[in-house]
């Protein structure tokens, strides 16, 4: 089996092997992955952090050993803390890395970093404060970036940053953690999942205090939030229907 590391700064992941095909998520730099397939300019990809799987172009990536795969993933996690942030190459060039991008695989891509970064704190007040460097990110299908990013992609990055593995989709993420019976019971950095007519569970958000929500809906937003769901008040309406909210920390 082969092993890969993502040398940009953010690529796409894709349905099927197309630059035409649905994005379904994004691999920042840094993050690694197994290979599964490869077929010509392409490579289906197992993302170590989530599982999630792909198709990414094969220049996008570096591959390395399974060693090296091994030594990266098994130091704790180190992001990237600022929106943007500069790496430097072998070559003395500079190249911009979002937030969120994984700096444990410096060495083995040649490159370096002037600050010294270190893991995040595990702690609900931290949390909180990266999720408000989100606000007003415009909404993208399967977006992870400052620059756009989805519902699910929001909540996972917020806690990939603090080193808490979170599932791709909101409704994988509604299967971890404790379920909690009311809205009183939660605090701030509590995940609420929201449902459509049919029951399925399409949306997610992080829960702040005072009954609020910042969530990725048109754009990162802060709404309120009550035993019905997330309130739009420029609306007068709720836009989404509560499911459950979960305790992940």
């Amino acid at each position: 089996m082969k092993y890969g590391i993502c040398h940009l700064g953010v690529i796409p992941l894709r349905a099927e092997k197309s630059h035409k095909s649905e994005l379904i998520s994004q691999i920042l730099y840094g993050e690694t992955f197994k290979v599964i397939e490869e077929r010509k300019d392409w490579l289906k990809v197992r993302i170590h952090w989530d599982g999630y799987e792909g198709w990414v172009v094969k220049r996008q990536v570096t591959l390395i050993e399974k060693e090296t795969y091994t030594s990266i993933n098994d130091k704790a996690f180190i992001p990237s803390p600022h929106l943007i942030d500069y790496l430097q190459t072998d070559k003395d060039q500079l190249f911009p890395i979002p937030l969120g991008s994984d700096l444990r695989g410096l060495s083995v891509l040649n490159h370096q970093r002037d600050e010294v970064a270190s893991p995040n704190q595990k702690d609900r007040e931290a949390l909180i404060k990266t999720a408000f460097q989100y606000l007003n990110t415009p909404y993208l299908w399967g977006g992870k970036t400052p620059m756009g990013i989805d519902c699910s992609g929001l909540t996972q990055m917020v806690y990939k940053i603090h080193g808490i593995p979170l599932k791709r989709d909101a409704y994988l993420q509604a299967e971890q953690g404790n379920t909690l019976s009311f809205i009183e019971e939660s605090e701030p950095g509590d995940l609420a999942f929201f449902d459509n007519q049919e029951g399925n569970i399409i949306h997610v958000g992080i829960l702040l205090k005072h009954h609020y929500i910042l969530h990725a809906h048109h754009e990162v937003r802060i709404d309120r939030i009550d035993q019905t769901g997330i309130y739009n008040v420029e609306r007068q309406e709720h836009s989404h229907k509560l499911r459950l909210i979960k305790s992940i920390l």
